[in-house]
């Protein structure tokens, strides 16, 4: 899904997306790039390279789904949800440049600054992020990587200090005799200008720069404390499902069907489950309500089988 508005002052962010909520404490916006020449990765297309069944990309632009405006600097393609498109001029013109073309379709007065190569990254380090700004005197908050090294593609920043860094990087460069402006300038350059504070996370500021990144993390979201997660959320995405749902419920009837019917019985009950919810209101709680009938049902039919159809005392 996409949305190719041309370039200009995003429309004013309704109450429903205004991107608030108890995390973030004010509305935010984010800027992804997703622009880069992927040399080490043989020049692939590495936004769209998929981990876990879902674009990088589409991965990113979950962990900042309630941003009021997402603007990813990029050519436009296809994606989950909609977003706004930039470009820096000329194309291909390094970070400092992409950042500032899509800092131009900002209005928030936070921004959530954003590599699109993060497979880990989740909405609780963003609002983490948002909140550890609010909360200080300081320009921007960024992640560290394990080696302790600055990752200002996984950051929030004041939108004012970010653009009056960037005029001051622009008049700089053009003084020193520079050419196309901010083109070609490392993000060094921007983040020195700038006060900054540190949250450490190795997980999410992990990003994919090789095919062994990209292997490490396919791997990783196949173990046994992530994969259930990591294929639910696939689904949902692939089905266009935003509910939450609490899988222990439904697993937890999954195996009582299992146990106390038959095997085959349970995948068939959890469809039967979303089926009846879907009929109701469709919301967590008709999810849990029709999970609770399906596991008393299948404790009766277990005790039936295990009576061994003796008819009942005569009392």
């Amino acid at each position: 899904m996409t949305d190719n508005a041309p370039a200009g002052p995003p429309p004013a962010a309704s109450p429903e997306s205004s991107g608030s909520g108890p995390a973030t404490g004010a509305p935010y916006d984010a800027v992804v790039l997703a622009g880069g020449g992927a040399r080490r990765l043989g020049g692939a297309d590495k936004p769209g390279v998929q981990v876990g069944g879902r674009a990088l990309l589409d991965r990113v632009l979950a962990a900042c789904a309630d941003a009021a405006t997402t603007v990813v600097v990029a050519d436009p393609r296809a994606t989950a949800r909609p977003v706004r498109w930039a470009r820096e001029e000329p194309a291909g013109g390094g970070p400092v440049a992409a950042l500032d073309a899509g800092l131009r379709l900002t209005t928030a007065e936070y921004a959530v600054v954003l590599s699109a190569d993060l497979p880990f990254l989740g909405a609780d380090t963003v609002h983490r992020l948002l909140a550890a700004l609010r909360d200080s005197d300081a320009d921007g908050a960024m992640l560290t990587d394990d080696d302790g090294r600055d990752q200002p593609l996984v950051a929030a920043y004041r939108t004012a200090s970010l653009r009056d860094a960037l005029a001051g990087l622009a008049t700089e460069h053009a003084e020193r005799g520079g050419q196309g402006g901010l083109t070609g300038l490392p993000l060094r350059r921007l983040t020195g200008a700038l006060r900054l504070t540190r949250l450490t996370d190795p997980l999410a500021s992990f990003d994919c720069d090789t095919w062994e990144d990209i292997a490490h993390a396919r791997a990783r979201i196949r173990e046994h404390g992530h994969v259930l997660n990591e294929w639910i959320t696939a689904v949902k995405n692939e089905l266009g499902i935003e509910l939450d749902v609490d899988t222990r419920v439904l697993l937890d009837a999954a195996r009582d069907v299992a146990h106390g019917v038959a095997r085959p019985a349970a995948p068939l009950t959890t469809f039967l489950i979303g089926y009846a919810a879907a009929q109701g209101k469709g919301d967590p709680a008709s999810i849990a309500e029709a999970s609770a009938k399906v596991a008393d049902l299948a404790i009766r039919w277990e005790a039936e089988h295990s009576g061994g159809g003796s008819a009942p005392d005569a009392g």
